[in-house]
């Protein structure tokens, strides 16, 4: 940080952390699995920042498909809610079905350099 860093460098910082951490734990898991993931579907409060969106297709190297209505996971819980209850099925879905994509386009150096820089960061921790 320098005088010059301002509020929206600090936020921009904040979301590429965030993209950053999420970089690590997809690339956990495809080790895990021994896969690989071509795209990712995403949902949640933070999946509504179209920014962070953008960032993490670019450090993920992956399209990133959004759904318009980004709390789907709460609305798919408070639907099998109400069939548990006995209220009849809903049958819109639409909201869920229309998704935003976003797609990588960080030069690969570009990227190769941020997530060095964060491995080392890391590392120091």
């Amino acid at each position: 940080m320098t005088r010059g860093t301002t509020k929206a460098h600090i936020a921009r910082a904040a979301l590429e952390a965030i993209a950053l951490q999420n970089v690590d734990l997809l690339t956990a898991m495809q080790a895990d699995a021994g896969l690989s993931v071509n795209h990712l579907r995403v949902d949640g409060g933070a999946a509504a920042n179209d920014l962070l969106m953008q960032i993490e297709a670019d450090l993920l190297g992956v399209q990133i498909f959004r759904p318009e209505m980004v709390e789907s996971t709460a609305l798919g819980a408070a639907k099998l809610a109400a069939l548990g209850v006995g209220l009849p099925p809903v049958e819109k879905g639409g909201e869920t079905a229309r998704m935003r994509m976003f797609t990588p386009t960080m030069a690969p150096a570009k990227r190769a350099e941020m997530l060095e820089r964060w491995a080392a960061a890391v590392a120091k921790a």
